[in-house]
């Protein structure tokens, strides 16, 4: 079973492993300080939130988190700043109910809610599945944004943010 929760200040080293996992199609964070801040500063503003596995028992899987997002809000523009599912994860739903609970917590709408993914050339794109997941969920793609920090090429995609009911 997979929960969904905010992250906490003890998360980081998680985030970590999680970005460890993806540096070859992202460039380097793990030993980046601004990666670093950048979490910390998503945690310390309930920007972040983590998804677990729980072991049979109930407990949570000691290997950490199985996934992991990083959002930004200024309406009527909401932004993923970052969304990463561990590889033995990866097609599990985890990347899903990220975007759930994220919708469900910061997007007030209406507004747009955009990410910016692997461009159609990037070896990411096809290996990864960003692309299509992003797509499935409703993303459209748009213009091509600037190249990644290891060069590679990047799209913005968007999303008509809901309307919430009150």
């Amino acid at each position: 079973m997979i929960t969904i929760r905010p992250a906490r200040e003890g998360d980081l080293d998680g985030f970590l492993a999680l970005a460890s996992q993806v540096e070859h199609w992202f460039g380097p964070m793990v030993e980046e300080p601004g990666f670093h801040r950048a979490v910390k500063a998503h945690i310390r503003d309930g920007a972040a939130l983590v998804a677990e596995s729980a072991e049979p028992d109930g407990s949570a899987d000691a290997s950490g988190p199985v996934g992991g997002l990083l959002f930004g809000a200024e309406p009527p523009t909401y932004h993923v700043h970052w969304l990463v599912t561990s590889g033995r994860f990866r097609g599990a739903g985890v990347g899903r109910l990220l975007m759930a609970e994220a919708m469900r917590r910061y997007v007030t709408g209406p507004g747009t809610v955009e990410v910016i993914t692997f461009g159609p050339d990037h070896p990411g794109a096809v290996e990864s599945g960003a692309r299509v997941f992003y797509e499935r969920l409703g993303f459209r793609p748009g213009e091509a944004a600037g190249p990644g920090p290891e060069g590679g090429s990047r799209q913005v995609y968007r999303l008509p943010a809901p309307v919430r009911q009150v």
